[in-house]
């Protein structure tokens, strides 16, 4: 038993896990510090937030364990399950600034669309894997779009619109590395166009348009609907190379800069760390990315391919959306920074995935 438990953490991939460990580090620092500034200093989002790490943590090293074949041949229970998910928290979860999106389990809000983006990476993995896509390019288009559209709805009837978004994203992307002829991404584009004048004029809320509206210009409207990225571009800009010091960050320790624990917390490590202290988290991100990438020529098993492929894609559009709000690159839709951004549900999530990566590099090792 302890050669076995020996060899499965030799074959572990510790510079993933030092990389996601690392950023968590980052977040755990900026939430205390950002707890500093509050009238009444409370650490409680600082502790629940050592909780979702240390027990993400745990479920990294149970997750490693399982056999990602398991879940591959799961990949139908699973799916059904997510979908299951989805409609239970319509009818039972709990409203937060207007979505039904989360469950009170403990006290403790958890919110299963975090988890949903694994199980469509999942699909998405073993329906790649499985499949003669190249042979039959449309009829698996159309499959694979109607696997992903079901968990999409469902997160829509929330509403919430962020997560969705990520999700189309997330196939999208998957279906051009999976070697999608271009004359088919007319097929995706063009009604794409059309759902989005669709969205637009019956789906999205005022708020949402403003947000989008904001996002095209700012400075527009910067103490209504672009206060955030104002705010947020102040915050980034008056780092300077080393940063003002962790608790000495006015736009984050004066409350100027909203949600700045979870959407903006790039802006506080920008502020108060600088650009060393923001180019260190890039720079960790990058060494993650290009592990991930020097795996994949190690893998032969196509549905571990595509699930490492998906999970990549997925922490990267996570990561360029979030930092894009931040920078004011793109319209704040609230997105967390993988890893980072306090959320119990998302961390776990992340840690998660990370954990079934792992369990696919061991077995590629065996």
């Amino acid at each position: 038993m302890f050669d076995r438990l020996k060899d499965h953490f030799l074959k572990f991939d510790w510079i993933i896990f030092s990389a996601v460990f690392l950023l968590s580090l980052f977040g755990l620092i900026e939430i205390y510090s950002i707890a500093l500034g509050q009238e009444t200093i409370s650490l409680i989002n600082f502790k629940k937030q050592i909780f979702y790490v240390v027990f993400g943590v745990i479920l990294l090293f149970v997750s490693s364990f399982v056999d990602y074949n398991l879940i591959k041949s799961l990949n139908k229970y699973i799916y059904i399950f997510g979908v299951i998910l989805l409609i239970a928290v319509l009818f039972l979860g709990k409203t937060i600034r207007g979505t039904t999106g989360w469950f009170d389990v403990f006290g403790l809000s958890l919110q299963p669309v975090e988890f949903i983006k694994i199980i469509l990476i999942v699909f998405l993995a073993n329906f790649f894997s499985n499949s003669t896509f190249k042979n039959r390019p449309f009829k698996n288009l159309i499959l694979s779009f109607l696997g992903m559209f079901v968990l999409v709805f469902l997160v829509l009837l929330q509403p919430d619109f962020g997560p969705a978004m990520i999700m189309v994203a997330l196939w999208f992307l998957i279906l051009i590395l999976a070697g999608l002829d271009k004359k088919y991404l007319l097929l995706i584009i063009i009604p794409s166009f059309l759902l989005a004048f669709l969205s637009w004029n019956f789906y999205l809320k005022d708020y949402q348009k403003n947000r989008i509206l904001t996002f095209l210009n700012p400075a527009s409207d910067s103490l209504g609907e672009g206060y955030n990225v104002s705010q947020a571009l102040i915050a980034v800009g008056s780092g300077s190379l080393t940063g003002r010091g962790v608790g000495f960050g006015s736009q984050s320790q004066l409350k100027f800069l909203p949600e700045a624990q979870n959407d903006f917390i790039f802006s506080v490590i920008s502020e108060e760390l600088g650009f060393l202290g923001s180019f260190l988290v890039l720079f960790i991100y990058f060494v993650l990315f290009a592990r991930f990438l020097f795996l994949l020529r190690k893998t032969k098993d196509d549905f571990a391919i595509f699930f490492i492929l998906g999970s990549m894609v997925l922490i990267f559009i996570e990561m360029f959306i979030n930092i894009g709000m931040n920078i004011g690159i793109m319209p704040v839709v609230g997105i967390s920074l993988p890893f980072v951004s306090y959320g119990g549900s998302a961390t776990l999530a992340n840690f998660v995935l990370i954990g079934i990566i792992q369990n696919i590099i061991i077995r590629s090792k065996s």
